[in-house]
């Protein structure tokens, strides 16, 4: 599978191709769809199932320099509001904010990021390290780790320095339950020793 191919695949679900078109117009800055609404379409492509089938949610990253909680929660209100038409949840996060709460929820440090980009290299899992932005003629698509583990329907961990064992194991068994003909990849195999 290459970008051309994934990118018109999660496009198919019509949830997807309404947030990317409301991105574009509400001009966030350095703006994505992100993660598991992507890769989990093309699963369901795949696999023959409707586009929206298992999806939790639909996750918006965008970089913004002002860290108040005010400026997140204005941009949430306003995006929330542009797609109420959905009807899906959709989540919408500053990237550049997520270093001021991450160690309070999580309990382990979170280096500050540099762009929306750097928050989907810390994806939990490297098949949800995806995605996708409109531009003036198209859509910019970034996997850092490529297309393979999304096409073959392989869950595996994304040895990052956030990396919870826990959390991967609660999200793999969830996705296991949808979609029983993925491979998960055991955590303690794959990463042997890399993160702490």
């Amino acid at each position: 599978m290459n970008a051309d191919e994934f990118l018109a695949l999660a496009l198919r679900n019509p949830i997807n191709e309404a947030i990317a078109r409301e991105l574009a117009a509400l001009a966030l800055p350095d703006a994505w769809l992100v993660a598991g609404c992507l890769t989990q379409t093309v699963w369901n492509a795949l696999s023959g199932r409707p586009l929206t089938y298992g999806i939790h949610d639909y996750d918006i990253f965008y970089f913004d320099p002002d860290t108040s909680w005010e400026a997140e929660d204005a941009v949430i209100k306003r995006v929330q509001a542009q797609l109420a038409s959905c009807e899906a949840r959709v989540e919408i996060r500053n990237q550049a904010r997520v270093h001021l709460w991450y160690p309070a929820k999580h309990g382990k440090p979170y280096a500050p990021l540099t762009c929306a980009a750097d928050g989907i290299d810390r994806f939990l899992t490297v098949n949800t390290q995806a995605g996708v932005r409109p531009t003036g003629n198209g859509f910019d698509v970034y996997a850092p780790k490529g297309f393979d583990d999304i096409a073959d329907m392989i869950v595996r961990p994304n040895p990052s320095p956030n990396f919870s064992a826990a959390n991967y194991s609660a999200k793999a068994a969830r996705w296991k339950a949808l979609w029983p003909e993925i491979r998960v990849m055991a955590a303690e195999e794959q990463l042997s020793g890399r993160v702490t």
